[in-house]
């Protein structure tokens, strides 16, 4: 297949580039290579690509429609789309709402309106488990209510999954949209949990701990979310469809699992819980099983000694990413 896919320079992203390139598939890949974190990490990951597989990234924004036709008029025709583009993080989206909106809803649409003029016959997008609110019954469940958000960030999540099904409805196109939950691995995003509170413990830095440390997260391994993530590119008509770990554990869980790992007492400093967050997340991952044979194989503990493996391989630029709130 010959896929076009946005945001190839992210923590998903690149993941996703990569396994489709070891399946055989052609990729061309945009990534506007925003400084929405500290660019090493994309910088780093670009050149895994590039050096290991050969795949130029293309620098455009999914917002600016005239450079993104640009490129899709060059290599078309494509067989799907895979939109990995997006701005991420409940807490920064309070701050500034209108680039989360920009990204996710106006940048989906841009990428559909793509699709609908070519005739693409699939799109893939990346959604979110913030979606889910705090009144969800747990597991979740593709089929709760999601009409309550609590942060901008799933609000414009919420915009992109309607989008995507009006296009459906309108013009046929196959639509996968994939709710991911808490991934991490190497080379992750520094204002998540697992990466910060490896930098923090190994580095010996204070722990900034929001709540009591008891929010459980369903920690997802990235290798497994690109796994899944490219399994929805068969035809499913229109699906949404969460990717998550299966498996909770709270923040005070996951701290000890560090500190075993590195051998480091965590300095835990607590604050208050932030109103945006919840105190649970955890997937029900059935319908995933049932339509796409997808099981997380990686465990947490597994997955926290690979990614605390790659902080030592790195440590000589990893412990200056910015991780502040």
């Amino acid at each position: 297949m010959r896929i076009f896919a946005t945001g190839i320079a992210g923590f998903i992203g690149s993941q996703v580039a990569q396994l489709l390139m070891e399946q055989g598939h052609e990729v061309v890949g945009v990534d506007n290579m925003c400084p929405a974190y500290d660019p090493r990490l994309k910088e780093y990951r670009v050149e895994r690509l590039k050096t290991r597989y050969g795949l130029d990234v293309h620098l455009a924004d999914i917002t600016e429609r005239e450079s993104i036709a640009e490129i899709w008029q060059k290599y078309r025709p494509f067989d799907a789309v895979i939109n990995l583009a997006a701005r991420a993080g409940v807490r920064q989206s309070v701050e500034n709402p209108w680039v989360y909106v920009d990204t996710n809803v106006m940048g989906t649409l841009n990428l559909l309106e793509l699709c609908r003029r070519d005739g693409v016959g699939k799109f893939v997008l990346a959604s979110t488990s913030s979606l889910y609110g705090a009144s969800n019954p747990v597991p979740f469940s593709e089929d709760a209510n999601t009409d309550r958000p609590l942060s901008p960030y799933a609000a414009s999540k919420k915009g992109a999954e309607a989008l995507c099904w009006a296009y459906h409805h309108l013009h046929g196109l196959d639509v996968t949209v994939f709710r991911y939950f808490t991934v991490y691995g190497p080379a992750g995003r520094p204002d998540m949990s697992l990466f910060r509170f490896v930098q923090w413990i190994y580095e010996e830095r204070p722990l900034r701990l929001n709540g009591d440390g008891k929010q459980s997260r369903d920690f997802t391994y990235v290798g497994d979310v690109a796994k899944g993530t490219i399994l929805g590119l068969k035809p499913l008509g229109h699906e949404i469809i969460n990717l998550g770990g299966d498996s909770p554990h709270d923040l005070l869980d996951l701290i000890s699992l560090i500190e075993a790992e590195t051998g480091k007492k965590a300095r835990i400093e607590r604050h208050p819980m932030h109103a945006a967050d919840v105190m649970t997340t955890w997937a029900d991952i059935s319908k995933g099983r049932r339509l796409l044979s997808w099981e997380p194989q990686v465990s947490l503990e597994q997955g926290v000694s690979w990614l605390c493996d790659w902080y030592r391989e790195n440590r000589d630029w990893a412990r200056d990413i910015d991780t502040a709130d």
